[in-house]
C-alpha cells in the first residue's frame, strides 16, 4: 500500500512538475551537519551570507548505533564555494556525566568544512570536498569525503566516497543519494550511507508566509533498513535565512553603471561645466573604481554664476538639513569659485560610517542647485578627522538618477581646506560634547556540550556611557546588572567564578590624538574592575596606511591591584589586512595577556552588511579553534543625540564557541588571549570596526545610493 501511494503521488506530481516545478533544487542541512541528504552530503553549499540553524533528533551514538537524542547544528556559507558548522550531539540536555544519571552517554562539540571545487562549469557538474569532526581532542565523527552532484531537471544525483571508523559503516566506503524537488516546498530523499538505505522527506514553509526572514524547513527520515537504529523514523528542522538581510537586499539592488548625461532636477548643463565631470565609461566595474584626481578650480567664469545669496540660502538649507538627520558639529562653508566644505560627525548610523557618508552626499546633490558646485565632505569625531570625499554634483545626481559611474575621490584623514570660505553662522550646528551617550548590550557568558549541560550560561544587561568632553577626549563609564544564570553559574556552582556579577566596573577618562603619516593615539586613565579593582593606565597606537589597507595596533596597560600591593599589565601587537573585494579583513596578535599567558592569536573575518562569522585560531597556554559572529544589535538608524543625550544598543555584539585542539582531552580554558574590553577604542570610534579604507568606499557605492533613497 505505502509503495502504490508513493507511485501514486509521484505520477500526479511529475504531472504537476511543468507548472510547479521548483526555481532551483535548494541545499539541504543534512541530520550530520553538512548540506546534503540524510546521513550523506551532496556537492551543494550554503550561498555566502546564508546561515542555517537546525536541529534533529537522530543521534549518532559514537558511530555504533542511532537513539532518539539531540543534535544542534549552525552552519554558514563563509564566501563562495566554502561552508562551515558546528554540531552538538548529546543524549540528553541537563544530565550531569559525571553523575549515574548520565553513565555512558555523549555530548560532543564538533566542527565540520566543506568545499565545493571551482572553474568546474556548472552545467557539468560539482564537486565538493569535506571533513567532518575536524581538529577537536575527541573525533567521535571523524569523516574525510568527495562528492559530486549531477542536476538534472528536477533532481540532483549524487555520488562520492568517504572514510571514517564508525563501527556501524556509516559514510566508510562510496556513498550515492538522489533528490527528487518537484515543488519549492516540497522534496523526497533517498540514499545509501555506505551501510544503509535511507529516505526522507522535506516541507518547507516559504519566507514570504514568514514576513520575509527566512525558510522553516521540516524533514521526516520515514524509512531506513539499517540493523542500528532504535526507531524507524526521526525527524528535524531548519531557520534558514541571510546572516545581514540588508546586505543581502543591496547586493540585489546593485547594477552595473551606465554612461548619462549628468541632469538633475532638470537643470540645463552649460558647454562650460569642467572637464573632470565626464563620467567613466559603463564597462567599468564597481569594485575596480579609482579616484581621480581634481582639477583645479575654473578661472574662468560659468555662463551661469550663482549669486552669493541663493549659494548661502542653499548652503543653509543644507545645514538645517544635516542638523535634522541627528548629524553634530556641522560646518558649512563655500566660496566663489563654486566650492562647498561639509564637516559633520556621525552619532546616528553607528552600524557604518559609510550610511552617514552615503546621506550626506545625498543632501548634498540635493540642495545645492548649481552643478559646477565641486563638493568637499570631511567625517570626524569628536573634531578628529576620519576621511573626506571630494566629488562634483552634476556627476553625484548623475549617479543618483542615471547610475552613472561617480568620480569621488576619497582619502583618508583632513583635507586641505579651499581657500577663501565663507562659513553659514559662527558656530558648528549640533555641538556632541556634554551630552552622554548610554549603549545597552548583554553581557553573557556560557559553556556548550560540556559533561554539565548542552548549555550553561550567565547573562546580564550592560549599560556604558560615553560623554565627550573636548576634542578628542571624553569619559567613559560602565556597569552591568545581573540578569539570569542557568544552575552550574549559580553560586558555589562549577562556573561560579566566570559568573556575571552586577556591578559598577569602568570609570575612564580618555584622550585621542590624530598624528601625522597615518598615526592615531588613544591613552585611558583611571578605575576599572576585572574580578578585582584596579587603578592604572592604557594606551592604543594605531597606524593606517594610506590607503586603509593595512592596520597595525600597540595596545598596552599598566594596572595596580587597589586592595593588594601588586601590579598587572599586558602587551599585544597586531596586525590587519583589509581584502575589502571579498568583504575579508585578517587579523593577527601577539604578546603577553591580561592572564599573564603569552603567545598569538589569528583569526579571518568574513562580513556580510554590518555583520561578520569568523574564524579563530589561539596558541597561548593551549592551542584553541572557534567560531564567532558579531551582529548589530541597534536600528541602523539610532535616535538622534539630544541635550539630555542618546541611548542606543551596541552597533557590534559579538559571541564565540571554542575548542581545545592537539590534546587527548577537551578541558574547558575560558579567558585565554583576554584584553579587558574597553567601550571607546580606536576600532570602533574612528575606524569605522576596522573597515575605514578607501577601497571600501569604491566597493559600496550601492549603499551610498540606497542609503539615501531609504532616508531622504
Amino acid at each position: 500500500m505505502l509503495k502504490a501511494n508513493t507511485l501514486i503521488f509521484g505520477g500526479v506530481a511529475t504531472l504537476c512538475a511543468p507548472a510547479l516545478a521548483a526555481d532551483e533544487i535548494t541545499a539541504y542541512q543534512s541530520f550530520a551537519g553538512y548540506s546534503g541528504l540524510i546521513n550523506t552530503p551532496n556537492a551543494s553549499v550554503l550561498d555566502k551570507g546564508m546561515i542555517d540553524i537546525g536541529y534533529n533528533n537522530q543521534l549518532d551514538l559514537r558511530g555504533v548505533k542511532y537513539l532518539d537524542g539531540h543534535n544542534y547544528i549552525f552552519s554558514a556559507g563563509l564566501f563562495d564555494g566554502l561552508e562551515v558548522s558546528g554540531q552538538i550531539a548529546s543524549n540528553s540536555m541537563h544530565d550531569n556525566l559525571f553523575y549515574s544519571e548520565g553513565r555512558g552517554q555523549l555530548r560532543d562539540l564538533s566542527f565540520n568544512a566543506k568545499y565545493q571545487l571551482p572553474l568546474i562549469p556548472a552545467e557539468w557538474f560539482s564537486v565538493a570536498l569535506g571533513a567532518k569532526d575536524i581538529g577537536g581532542a575527541a573525533n567521535n565523527y571523524e569523516t574525510y569525503y568527495a562528492v559530486a552532484s549531477k542536476e538534472l531537471w528536477d533532481f540532483r544525483f549524487s555520488a562520492g566516497y568517504s572514510v571514517s571508523d564508525r563501527l556501524s559503516g556509516q559514510m566508510d566506503g562510496p556513498f550515492a543519494g538522489v533528490e527528487w524537488q518537484p515543488f519549492d516546498w516540497f522534496a523526497l530523499q533517498a540514499e545509501h550511507d555506505a551501510d544503509a538505505f535511507n529516505a526522507a522527506a522535506r516541507v518547507t514553509i516559504p519566507k514570504k508566509w514568514l514576513y520575509d526572514i527566512g525558510t522553516l524547513t521540516f524533514t521526516s527520515r520515514f524509512y531506513s533498513n539499517s540493523d542500528f537504529a532504535e526507531d524507524d523514523t526521526y525527524w528535524g528542522v531548519n531557520f534558514s535565512l541571510p546572516l545581514s538581510p540588508r546586505a543581502a537586499k543591496i547586493q540585489k539592488l546593485e547594477a552595473a553603471p551606465v554612461t548619462a548625461t549628468p541632469t538633475a532636477k532638470q537643470t540645463i548643463i552649460t558647454d562650460s561645466a569642467p572637464k573632470n565631470s565626464t563620467l567613466q565609461n559603463s564597462s567599468h566595474k564597481q569594485a575596480a573604481y579609482k579616484p581621480v584626481t581634481t582639477l583645479p578650480a575654473q578661472v574662468t567664469k560659468p555662463e551661469h554664476l550663482h549669486n552669493k545669496k541663493q549659494m548661502n540660502n542653499e548652503a543653509l538649507s543644507l545645514k538645517r538639513a544635516l542638523s535634522n538627520d541627528g548629524f553634530e558639529n556641522i560646518l558649512v562653508g563655500y566660496n566663489k569659485q563654486n566650492q562647498l566644505v561639509v564637516k559633520f560627525e556621525n552619532a546616528v548610523f553607528n552600524q557604518n560610517d559609510l550610511d552617514a557618508l552615503g546621506l550626506v552626499l545625498g543632501r548634498v546633490a540635493e540642495h545645492i542647485e548649481d552643478q559646477n558646485t565641486e563638493f568637499y565632505v570631511q567625517l570626524e569625531k569628536y573634531e578628529i578627522p576620519q576621511f573626506h570625499v571630494i566629488g562634483k554634483v552634476s556627476n553625484y545626481n548623475a549617479f543618483l538618477n542615471n547610475n552613472a559611474s561617480p568620480d569621488l575621490q576619497v582619502n583618508l584623514g583632513a583635507m586641505s581646506m579651499p581657500a577663501g570660505l565663507s562659513w553659514i553662522g559662527l558656530t558648528s550646528a549640533n555641538s556632541p560634547y556634554f551630552k552622554p551617550r548610554v549603549t545597552l548590550s548583554p553581557a553573557l557568558t556560557s559553556s556548550h556540550a560540556t559533561e554539565l549541560g548542552v548549555l550553561d550560561y550567565s547573562l546580564a544587561l550592560r549599560a556604558d556611557v560615553d560623554i565627550p568632553l573636548w576634542k578628542g577626549a571624553g569619559i567613559s563609564l560602565g556597569g552591568q546588572v545581573h540578569v539570569t544564570d542557568s544552575d552550574d553559574f549559580e553560586e558555589n556552582a562549577p562556573f561560579k567564578h566566570y559568573r556575571e556579577e552586577s556591578d559598577f566596573d569602568r570609570a575612564m577618562l580618555y584622550q585621542t590624538f590624530a598624528l601625522p603619516w597615518g598615526f592615531y593615539n588613544q591613552t585611558q586613565l583611571g578605575y576599572m574592575k576585572d574580578r578585582y579593582d584596579f587603578m592604572g593606565v592604557r594606551n592604543e597606537t594605531g597606524w593606517l596606511s594610506p590607503e586603509g589597507r593595512h592596520k597595525v595596533t600597540a595596545d598596552f596597560g599598566y594596572f595596580e591591584y587597589q586592595d593588594y600591593d601588586l601590579t598587572k599589565e599586558y602587551q599585544t601587537l597586531s596586525y590587519q589586512f583589509n581584502w575589502v573585494e571579498q568583504d575579508i579583513t585578517l587579523h593577527a596578535t601577539a604578546g603577553n595577556f591580561w592572564y599573564e599567558d603569552s603567545g598569538a592569536r589569528v583569526e579571518s573575518r568574513f562580513w556580510f552588511g554590518d555583520s561578520y562569522l569568523a574564524v579563530y585560531l589561539e596558541d597561548t597556554n593551549v592551542q584553541k579553534v572557534g567560531l564567532a559572529f558579531s551582529i548589530p544589535l541597534s536600528p541602523r538608524k539610532d535616535m538622534a543625540v539630544s541635550k539630555y543625550g542618546q541611548v542606543k544598543g551596541t552597533n557590534a555584539w559579538r559571541h564565540a564557541v571554542s575548542t581545545q585542539i592537539g590534546e587527548s582531552h577537551n578541558q574547558l580554558v575560558f579567558n585565554q588571549a583576554y584584553v579587558p574590553a574597553k567601550a571607546v577604542n580606536l576600532d570602533n570610534a574612528w575606524f569605522n570596526q576596522g573597515r575605514m579604507s578607501t577601497q571600501y568606499v569604491y566597493s559600496n557605492l550601492t549603499r551610498l545610493k540606497e542609503v539615501y533613497s531609504q532616508y531622504r
